[in-house]
């Protein structure tokens, strides 16, 4: 807490300095009072142009007057006068560090002639000597310092202005990207859990359906819808495993690895087991990139899911063209489509969009030319040369 008053109050730090040094001007010249032993005058006006001292950084114009007011009839009642030359460099340094160029330089000439008058009046002649022209050099040291002091504080505030706002750029990086790790893990965890809990319901309703009718219990078949949802249990363990490893990548484990296109055949062989007719259409052996075939699979996967849950439909074909640079992923079904005037419900239209986007591609999805839902993704096959 002192500290912070000693910053915002620059006067409870230069108080002190001014009463020390007007302390030991005055006792200076108790100990050698040259031509004129100080009496009560010469303490006022001495330790008076120390004092003012104290307000130097609050308003440096009017200490600086005020310190050339009091010095001037100390010299000319001819006490010692370099007594008061400190407090006289003190002020003009700290008006020149405070003010602008022009302002030192003008301040400092002001300050000289009156300083070379009360010379000249002193002395009752105008010889031009060493006194002069020490004057002389003192004060432009003074300006010249100050002037050095201002423009090392601009150099040190530019610094740390720049440090400041690197900082934060490198704060705001951060936190930009845990927010897209973040979208992304939220889409893999949508993506794969809606697919699974989709499929997993389906198969669950045709085991109880068997399980539930009039007929004798097909044990075969039940053991076959069974089956389905075991092995989806295990897929969506498996994918959620590699989803998870994710954020343990600090630890150093390399988890599972995410799943990519060519396993798109899995998830037409999950579809056929909820019920569906699936053609599956590959084209093209163009090589693309792991971040692209992640992407694809996902939206092929989330296309699949929307079908199973909405679209009431017999049939669903994927395709998969690799045409000269680009990627086209098409799933199209022969369900009832979009009502009229619906609109994207959910997070799985919005997951697949960001999921093209984020590779560079584009997607569009909406009522297919002979009924339906058709989902259409445009991919690069170089995520890193996305447009």
């Amino acid at each position: 807490m002192l500290l912070d008053a000693l910053k915002k109050n620059r006067s409870l730090q230069d108080g002190p300095l001014a009463g020390v040094m007007a302390t030991a001007a005055v006792t200076y010249v108790l100990v050698h009072p040259g031509h004129r032993p100080l009496d009560a005058v010469g303490v006022l006006l001495l330790g008076g142009a120390y004092t003012v001292l104290t307000w130097r950084r609050r308003c440096p114009a009017v200490v600086m007057v005020a310190v050339v007011v009091l010095l001037v009839p100390y010299n000319l009642l001819e006490y010692r006068n370099e007594a008061g030359i400190p407090a006289g460099l003190l002020a003009l340094f700290t008006l020149s560090a405070l003010g602008g160029r022009r302002q030192a330089v003008l301040s400092g000439l002001g300050v000289l002639a009156v300083v070379l008058t009360g010379m000249t009046v002193v002395k009752s002649g105008v010889h031009f000597g060493a006194p002069q022209l020490g004057a002389i050099g003192w004060t432009a040291d003074a300006v010249i310092a100050g002037q050095a002091w201002r423009s090392h504080r601009a150099y040190v505030a530019a610094i740390i202005d720049r440090a400041e706002r690197a900082e934060r750029t490198r704060e705001e990086e951060v936190r930009r990207r845990v927010a897209e790790e973040r979208l992304r893990i939220a889409r893999d965890l949508h993506d794969l859990l809606s697919h699974s809990i989709t499929v997993i319901g389906v198969r669950a309703g045709a085991a109880a359906h068997l399980v539930g009718g009039d007929r004798p219990i097909d044990r075969a078949e039940l053991a076959e819808a069974l089956g389905d949802i075991a092995g989806t249990c295990r897929t969506a363990r498996k994918e959620l495993r590699a989803t998870l490893a994710v954020l343990r990548a600090a630890d150093g484990g390399a988890g599972e690895p995410l799943p990519e296109l060519d396993r798109v055949g899995e998830l037409a062989d999950v579809a056929r087991a909820a019920g569906l007719e699936v053609t599956l259409d590959e084209r093209g052996d163009t090589e693309i990139s792991a971040e692209v075939g992640v992407a694809a699979y996902r939206i092929v996967q989330e296309a699949l899911t929307n079908v199973i849950k909405h679209a009431d439909a017999r049939s669903v074909r994927i395709s998969l063209c690799r045409a000269d640079d680009r990627l086209l992923v098409t799933v199209e079904d022969d369900g009832r489509g979009p009502a009229a005037g619906d609109g994207p419900r959910g997070f799985g239209l919005v997951g697949m969009t960001e999921r093209a986007r984020s590779v560079g591609g584009t997607l569009r999805a909406g009522r297919g030319p002979r009924g339906g839902f058709v989902v259409g993704a445009e991919l690069p096959l170089d995520a890193g040369h996305g447009g």
